[in-house]
């Protein structure tokens, strides 16, 4: 990598640009139904005529660069130096109203902000994190799917997006934060909203005013469970603080969990090495997990950065305080790291890398994996209701979620409680 402003002229060959410079052509869009139908398709068509480094558009009007090179992205994740994760320089350009501005703008978070106050941030959200017993997790997973289960097992068929997978991830990062129902209801609505890129705006004030309720809940009623914890770290962080570090936790637990779950049990409702192997043992769920989160991670295109100046990367020059994402799910698939066996392989960027990487990534595995196997346990003979090609996938730039996933099985009777 090297840093200077871009020459007129190279005697070496020609000097690529990004945006905001010229590009030959239209960028690609990140937000087209078309994209989301075939992204792999688009990252093969992407690195045939880009190579590692890709302008694209996130919405109508804002321009990116896309990495989808697996050691390029290796090398920006473990470079926050030249590659902050602070936006604030680039939003004083962005409308109000922009629908990817409140999933990108700078927030007092470990997300969005790096060096000592990272370190703050990071520390006291890990000191809430890992305190977690995982083995009371199990336990909480359970208690939660048990009767999610009951509510259609008799029923011999349901939709496992909007009847399981979400009420689940929702309902467990609840109980993990300590958040009463009503409060956790709004905070979920805003976020989807957010997600979505649908009245982000007023979704984005709804989620911050429900995270603030929890905030002040629990420096009154604090107890055995993450926000308390986080609240009684040294950081000594404050309310506002706090929101955002719990609205964090929010947009990791709910919608990238939720498409974890579901991804994973489309893979082995579809997928032959799969489906009878992980029900007759020979495969692990935490396999058929890793496959997922090679090839369709829940949040592809997630990693924000953004050059505090013109750099060059791989012959194309990317500007300053534009942003920089990393497209997970094309890194991984990218032909140079040479495998197509992802069972076991835990070398797949899903959870981000350097400085910035997930710290809640076995939480998540754990969650997923238990959320899976109490429902094939239940409902071993499940199957999809339609064919596989009549699924759909929700359109946006970040994440691979479906849009439904109905299935059938035989009538079964009721579990008994947890």
């Amino acid at each position: 990598m090297t840093m200077s402003p871009p020459p007129a002229d190279s005697r070496s060959g020609r000097i690529h640009y990004s945006s905001p410079f010229d590009v030959d052509g239209p960028r690609v869009s990140l937000y087209s139904p078309e994209f989301s139908a075939d992204p792999h398709g688009s990252y093969r068509a992407m690195r045939e005529r880009y190579g590692s480094l890709v302008p694209v558009e996130l919405v109508p009007g804002v321009p990116a660069t896309l990495v989808i090179g697996y050691y390029t992205a290796v090398r920006i994740f473990n470079d926050p130096g030249h590659f902050p994760a602070d936006p604030r320089t680039w939003q004083q350009n962005v409308p109000d109203a922009c629908p990817v501005l409140p999933l990108m703008q700078w927030r007092p978070n470990a997300r969005r902000n790096d060096g000592a106050a990272h370190a703050r941030y990071r520390q006291a959200n890990t000191a809430g994190l890992d305190k977690i017993d995982q083995y009371s997790l199990h336990d909480t997973v359970a208690q939660i799917a048990v009767p999610l289960i009951n509510s259609f097992c008799a029923d011999g068929s349901v939709e496992l997006v909007r009847q399981y997978a979400f009420p689940l991830a929702f309902e467990v990062l609840n109980a993990l934060l300590g958040c009463p129902s009503e409060v956790a209801q709004r905070a979920a609505t805003g976020m989807a909203a957010m997600f979505e890129g649908v009245d982000a705006e007023r979704g984005n004030k709804m989620f911050m005013a429900a995270v603030l309720e929890l905030i002040q809940l629990k420096r009154v009623e604090p107890g055995d469970d993450v926000t308390t914890r986080m609240l009684q770290h040294p950081a000594e962080l404050s309310d506002t603080e706090m929101a955002h570090q719990v609205g964090t936790l929010y947009g990791a637990g709910i919608e990238p969990q939720q498409n974890l779950i579901v991804n994973t049990l489309r893979l082995i409702l579809t997928d032959e090495r799969f489906g009878g192997s992980v029900l007759g043992g020979s495969l692990s769920t935490r396999d058929a997990l890793d496959e997922v989160l090679f090839n369709d991670p829940p949040m592809a295109n997630f990693c924000f950065s953004f050059p505090k100046q013109p750099i060059l990367v791989d012959d194309v020059w990317l500007p300053a305080h534009q942003p920089v994402i990393i497209s997970v799910a094309a890194c991984n698939t990218d032909p140079v790291i040479g495998t197509d066996q992802s069972a076991g392989n835990r070398a797949h960027l899903a959870f981000g890398g350097g400085p910035h990487v997930c710290p809640a990534s076995s939480l998540a595995y754990l969650i997923a994996q238990d959320a899976i196997d109490q429902l094939l346990d239940a409902l071993p003979e499940i199957r999809l209701a339609v064919p596989a090609s009549e699924l759909t996938w929700r359109p946006g730039s970040f994440h691979r979620a479906l849009t439904a996933l109905p299935v059938v099985f035989p009538k079964s009777p009721l579990l008994p409680p947890i």
